[in-house]
């Protein structure tokens, strides 16, 4: 019977073999002797005995017999050669009683390739085994630039605390999130029960996902594993079913589809003008057709950014004159709170949600895919999902207008920068401010302190250092009134002046999604399963502003609204013309100006800022779990070598 078997196997490699030739590919196993001939080998590591995945096995170290297999491992010699009678009897062997002796292997690139063990590795792969135990060597190229190299480089970190050598990704900075999605540290080493739980979860993920047909796709399994865990979190994920696995992924096929194609955001950087869509005049939508629910992290009283959405919230229900009803759900700050939210919002016949927190996403996202018929939108930017859509406002055009009016007001050089969180768009608004003082005084610094590090206070220390003019939180928290919001300057009795304020008008943005939405929102329908879609307005919208006090010199005020009329027009760019960072790199050229993805991802600080871009350690917890969602990606070592360098020779 074992010899029926060979015959199978043979008829399966001789069919790769053919497929190979035809495709102009090496019918043959990949030899690693021949692949180290061109690479420079930095060391060899003995990682022991270990279960390999028989789909990472994919060659021979020497020359030796690799003629005797296909590329897949399947055999090539006749039935009636010796080789045949040697498989053969593995094969029974394997059925009778296990092949328990370890092949000899090395390891190169999370690649394996067999010194000793062949026939082994061609039976447990036609037998459709998951793993074979083996000693394996591992092969450490030199480092290098090359993407590959860096994604080798970032796996080795990965497998030293999980001894998983299953998942391979495509995209840098994908083992990271990762370990954060499951709630672990980077070099915190795995328990062999956390080995055996993501294994059997990636197990059944693959399974589920070849049943969707995803080796259809670029994408690698552990590119798609990932989507699936942020989007259904870990906890889930590892208590699910094959099955289950395989429902869920046929629910988020777009989202898979969205990543296979790059993850593209397009960012709609102003409301739409055109009239409305062929579908929209068949199938008209009013306001009256809508209700729509508003679900908050926090209170209103207890949180500006939650007492500037429902003002807006209000002002929507004022602009359509009662024709559309609105509901707000607050105290949603977790993602189980989040969805008995918009459940809630569901059940009570809601077809419109915002959900304004960037922590809101996933669960967004999952609750757009349980729920196809209602329309969900969360405030962030730059999120790659196409199920929900995001939106955000261009706050660093009012930031550098700020800025501008604080060099304008200041007699010192000295001027202070409060920020919160290290997030997509925060860098940018600094660097604005930082811009817009310099326009007016190029002497002009801007200190920098952060309100979200652990064990400091930013206005202490920017009071010790003497700053006068600062910019802060944009609107206050109504049950912790303070008038350190906005621009305000710092008198010698210890009162405040307040200057100017830059003004999210979260209301206006809310009309004109509403219209959006009402004629047919043709950009998402043009661009659904193809990008994600990002409405991402500013001033040319009339979204954001910045209200300036009477008491501000009328000169200032003209700059100002000259500046602003200018914004507004397209006429003028804050982040155009030579630009440098603070390590001295010239971040954008003469004649030239920075794109929007380029800004919203800014990582670095202009280079008459004072301060640093805290890494994640130094943050609070709370500040630690925004930055998890949309974080600016910054290295610690790095970050340390920034702040020693820009160190103010005068600064405490």
């Amino acid at each position: 019977m074992a010899l029926n078997d060979y015959s199978a196997a043979l008829k399966q490699g001789r069919r790769r073999y053919q497929s190979a030739v035809a495709k102009g590919e090496y019918p043959y196993l990949p030899v690693l002797d021949h692949i180290l001939s061109y690479t420079e080998v930095a060391a060899n590591v003995s990682l022991g005995t270990m279960d390999i995945p028989l789909s990472k096995i994919v060659g021979t170290k020497t020359e030796g017999r690799t003629d005797a297999f296909a590329n897949n491992f399947m055999p090539l010699l006749s039935e009636k050669s010796e080789f045949a009678q040697k498989w053969a009897l593995l094969y029974d062997h394997q059925v009778d009683e296990g092949i328990r002796d370890p092949i000899a292997a090395y390891e190169f690139m999370n690649r394996f390739y067999v010194q000793e063990g062949n026939k082994r590795v061609s039976v447990m792969k036609y037998l459709g085994a998951y793993s074979i135990r083996g000693t394996v060597t591992r092969i450490v190229p030199k480092r290098t630039e090359e993407k590959e190299n860096r994604l080798y480089y970032e796996f080795m970190d990965f497998f030293e605390v999980s001894q998983n050598c299953d998942i391979w990704f495509t995209k840098e900075g994908s083992y990271k999130k990762l370990l954060k999605l499951m709630g672990k540290q980077e070099k915190e080493v795995w328990e062999d029960e956390d080995r055996v739980i993501f294994r059997s979860a990636y197990g059944r993920f693959s399974e589920a996902f070849k049943l969707a047909h995803g080796e259809k796709l670029d994408l690698t399994v552990s590119d798609a594993f990932l989507i699936y865990v942020e989007i259904y979190g870990y906890a889930q994920t590892g208590k699910e079913t094959e099955s289950e696995m395989h429902q869920n992924l046929q629910k988020m096929w777009k989202e898979i589809r969205l990543a296979d194609q790059g993850s593209q955001v397009a960012l709609v950087e102003k409301p739409e003008e055109k009239k409305s869509s062929l579908l929209g005049r068949l199938l008209p939508l009013t306001p009256e057709m809508l209700k729509i629910a508003f679900v908050y992290p926090k209170t209103k009283d207890t949180s500006s950014w939650t007492y500037a959405h429902e003002l807006g919230r209000l002002y929507l229900e004022q602009a359509f004159g009662g024709k559309l009803k609105t509901m707000a759900i607050d105290r949603a700050d977790t993602d189980a709170e989040v969805e008995n939210a918009i459940e809630l919002a569901v059940a009570s016949g809601c077809n419109l949600i915002f959900t304004i927190a960037i922590q809101m996403a996933n669960q967004s996202v999952r609750s757009a895919i349980r729920h196809p018929e209602v329309k969900i939108y969360n405030c962030s930017v730059r999120m790659p999902y196409s199920s929900i859509c995001t939106y955000y406002a261009r706050m660093y055009e009012s930031k550098f207008l700020i800025g501008a009016i604080a060099a304008a007001l200041s007699r010192t050089e000295r001027l202070g920068y409060v920020a919160d969180y290290p997030i997509y768009g925060a860098i940018a608004n600094v660097n604005a401010f930082a811009l817009g003082a310099r326009m007016i005084n190029p002497y002009a610094k801007v200190y920098l302190e952060w309100s979200r590090v652990k064990g400091q206070d930013a206005r202490t220390r920017l009071g010790r250092e003497g700053v006068v003019f600062i910019s802060d939180d944009d609107m206050i928290t109504p049950l912790q009134a303070s008038r350190e919001y906005g621009l305000y300057a710092k008198q010698g009795d210890g009162s405040l002046v307040n200057l100017a304020t830059p003004i999210w008008d979260w209301g206006k943005f809310y009309e004109r999604m509403v219209k959006n939405i009402c004629k047919g929102n043709t950009e998402a329908s043009a661009l659904k399963g193809k990008k994600a879609v990002n409405y991402w307005w500013g001033m040319s919208a009339d979204v954001i502003d910045v209200i300036c006090s009477k008491n501000m010199p009328y000169e200032t005020r003209r700059l100002i609204a000259f500046l602003k009329d200018a914004i507004r027009q397209g006429s003028f760019q804050p982040f155009e013309g030579i630009l440098h960072s603070q390590d001295g790199t010239v971040r954008c050229q003469e004649g030239q100006s920075l794109g929007a993805d380029e800004i919203i991802t800014m990582d670095w600080l202009a280079e008459n800022v004072v301060g640093h871009i805290p890494v994640f350690g130094e943050l609070t917890e709370e500040a630690q779990a925004l930055v998890q969602f949309q974080g600016i990606k910054i290295d610690e070592e790095s970050a340390k070598t920034q702040q020693f360098k820009h160190h103010d020779p005068d600064r405490p």
